[in-house]
């Protein structure tokens, strides 16, 4: 009977224990009195008195105005299973935890806009100082200039962003991370995801192209476009291809997708949601390249860029997409020059 009077004292108390395991009569009767005990035991003066007549058989009229001063106890371990069962966790949609303000942005992006200009300003300065003669130089000769240089340029730029943010030291887990584990991951697996953006990039660029071709009127003309340029080296020899696929497939995707994407997108993600953060920078990206014909398709390759390094968080993901896109334009245009055709006339009628 001690027991039992225990037991109904324990019921009629205002605790309350909850757990998502299912548990035996034993254990259930074992966590009922470690949550009792939890208790403050001096109100229960008044059940568990020194007589007899309360633990023996007599009949326990508990006093209920006692029973106002014991604390509430409850314990709930359903939270984890809750999240995972709501369904609103995706990747794509996470953001990123930012420790700088809008300053720090403001200045970054200045300041990697303002060192990619005078490193190229000192580079074209310093060539003649040095009593080269680019006339005078063979093609593959310009070739390895141009490749030193873009090597210059990004180490420049690349060590203004993180001798800023070493300054916020330590940073997120996932801000500015290259991490080639995990390549196939369903969920955040940096070269899986890039195979599918790329395939969406490609899809997405040649309707955009098409829709342009059939509302926009004639193309423009691409004379300034960084690629016409490049156009007497394609093809030359195996050097420049060399050169111009490391330049274009090497550095160039590193640099831009740690500037627009690895700093500048997920930096925006502290105020604005991340698919406002994607559209964002990838309109910067395709402003950035200074060549307002190509806008639309710039705009939705930076899209397609922006939305694979929001689902994985890894930057592996968008340098993958940039340089598989750059370096296959390269050599898709070596392979069309050594057949003999214009690759220069192709360019303009795209």
């Amino acid at each position: 009977m001690a027991s039992t009077n225990l037991m109904y004292l324990v019921s009629a108390s205002p605790l309350c224990y909850f757990s998502t395991q299912k548990l035996s009569s034993s254990e259930r009767l074992e966590k009922r009195k470690s949550v009792f005990f939890l208790g403050n035991q001096t109100n229960f003066s008044p059940w568990l008195s020194s007589g007899s007549s309360n633990l023996g058989f007599g009949e326990v009229k508990p006093n209920l105005s006692s029973t106002r001063g014991l604390r509430s106890i409850c314990f709930f371990n359903a939270g984890e299973k809750s999240k995972k069962e709501s369904g609103l966790d995706w990747p794509i949609l996470k953001r990123w935890e930012v420790p700088w303000e809008w300053q720090t942005i403001s200045l970054t992006s200045l300041a990697c806009g303002l060192s990619f200009v005078l490193t190229g300003l000192v580079e074209a300065t310093a060539i003649p100082y040095l009593g080269i003669r680019i006339e005078e130089l063979s093609l593959d000769e310009k070739a390895e200039i141009l490749f030193v240089g873009q090597g210059i340029t990004t180490a420049v730029v690349l060590g203004v962003i993180y001798g800023i943010a070493n300054s916020y030291q330590p940073l997120p887990e996932d801000f500015l991370r290259y991490d080639l584990r995990e390549p196939f991951n369903l969920k955040k697996g940096w070269l899986l995801w890039a195979g599918v953006g790329l395939a969406g990039a490609v899809a997405a660029i040649a309707l955009t192209g098409t829709a342009t071709s059939l509302f926009g009127g004639e193309s423009p003309k691409r004379e300034t476009d960084a690629l016409v340029q490049l156009l007497p080296l394609i093809g030359t020899s195996s050097v420049s291809t060399a050169c111009l696929v490391g330049i274009t497939g090497v550095l160039a995707p590193l640099l831009e997708e740690t500037v627009f994407r690895g700093f500048f997108m997920a930096s925006l993600t502290k105020w604005v949601p991340t698919p406002v953060a994607v559209i964002i920078s990838a309109a910067v990206f395709a402003l950035a390249h200074l060549t307002p014909g190509e806008f639309p398709q710039l705009f939705v390759l930076g899209a397609a860029l922006g939305l694979s390094y929001a689902q994985t968080h890894n930057l592996l993901t968008p340098i993958t997409i940039h340089a598989f896109w750059n370096s296959g334009v390269i050599l898709l245009l070596t392979f069309l020059q050594l057949q003999g055709y214009d690759i220069k006339e192709l360019l303009q009628s795209t």
